[in-house]
């Protein structure tokens, strides 16, 4: 784990525009590789399905934090290429994908998509409470140390917790068999399109704002519709890739599931080209359709579990919550963007290795 943040440290700033040069040769390599090799793949055929699942799904989720934990710092920075960064209105920045994969990676492995059903109020409150308190608290320190925030990305006092407590308290309310929940979530989703191409995307990316809760937090209130779909849509597939016949040992299935994914992620590919060309750009600011299925082939696209894993695991939003806290130390502690390359780089190493250190001293004390 160690290893790899540095990895992505160096890929995403130092190796940066050499990124196209390095997947061309790694494509290279990695063909020569499988067509000279002549035994089949162990890892595809002795692994068994459940486990396979569950590391599968462990390693993409602590990967989705890991680059965050890079990138939220990184973008400060000169060194950090600005076609990484957000977006203002349409288009993939790397840092576009971030909202999208916590959303994913948070409904993959959610009760619902384990076939847990019977949640009773008491049940729900509790799941969204920490978002809340997490919201208001950053709102809260925002706001009294003057930080800067982009009110056009969620609105006047919206953020992100609210975004994740609002598409939570939706689940828990309007309870929907996991197995109907992909329907449920594209029916949302191209109502929502809809109302998007017929004006209201226009009121969304306005300048107009009225005194009212509604029109200060538009942005951020309005692309809950969005994420909810999303959430949704990745809560069936966890169900039905994952869970629903986690029971089996055959190695076959395990296979089955790892070609499922990979077929899924071109369709969603495909989908996303066709509607950002025909339909509306993507969009992570008012996370229309076509930001969606971007957000659902990138994140289809896994990898091999890596050590520390389970530790970053089992404390995600208490590792998102803390990056966050060491970004905000970092900003307020120096100017960024006076920063050499070579400062930006071990500033960048030393707060994004912390995390994991106090991580895995956490999960291996007595």
């Amino acid at each position: 784990m160690v290893s790899d943040t540095i990895k992505d440290v160096i890929n995403l700033q130092v190796l940066a525009e050499w990124a196209y040069i390095l997947a061309i040769i790694l494509v290279t390599v990695l063909l020569f590789w499988f067509f000279t090799k002549r035994h089949s793949f162990p890892a595809l055929n002795t692994t068994p399905g459940p486990q396979f699942s569950r590391l599968s799904i462990l390693s993409y989720r602590v990967s989705v934090v890991v680059v965050t934990f890079v990138c939220i710092l990184a973008v400060d920075f000169k060194i950090f290429p600005r076609r990484l960064a957000k977006t203002e209105i349409y288009g993939t920045g790397l840092m576009d994908l971030g909202v999208g994969s916590f959303v994913v990676a948070n409904s993959l492995v959610s009760k619902q998509a384990r076939g847990i059903m019977s949640v009773n109020l008491k049940a729900a409150l509790q799941a969204i409470s920490p978002l809340v308190l997490l919201g208001a608290g950053r709102l809260i320190l925002t706001s009294g140390v003057d930080y800067q925030v982009h009110v056009g990305e969620y609105g006047v006092h919206w953020n992100f917790f609210f975004t994740l407590a609002a598409v939570t308290l939706l689940t828990y309310v309007i309870r929907i068999h996991p197995k109907y929940c992909g329907l449920f979530g594209s029916t949302i989703l191209l109502v929502y399109q809809i109302s998007l191409t017929y004006g209201l995307n226009e009121y969304l990316l306005s300048n107009r704002r009225a005194s009212d809760i509604v029109s200060q937090n538009k942005e951020g209130i309005f692309s809950v519709f969005g994420y909810w779909g999303l959430y949704l849509i990745g809560l069936h597939l966890g169900y039905r890739l994952f869970f629903l016949n986690s029971s089996s040992t055959n190695a076959r299935d395990n296979l089955n599931t790892k070609c499922c994914v990979w077929v899924l992620s071109g369709v969603f590919w495909s989908l996303t080209i066709i509607l950002d060309r025909y339909v509306e750009r993507v969009s992570r600011r008012m996370c229309n359709l076509a930001y969606v299925t971007f957000v659902l082939a990138q994140n289809l696209q896994r990898k091999r579990p890596l050590l520390l894993e389970e530790a970053f695991n089992q404390n995600l939003l208490g590792s998102f919550l803390l990056a966050n806290v060491l970004t905000g130390m970092v900003n307020m502690g120096m100017d960024t963007l006076a920063a050499s390359s070579l400062q930006a780089v071990v500033i960048l190493l030393s707060f994004k290795l912390k995390p994991q250190l106090m991580l895995y001293k956490w999960n291996h004390t007595p």
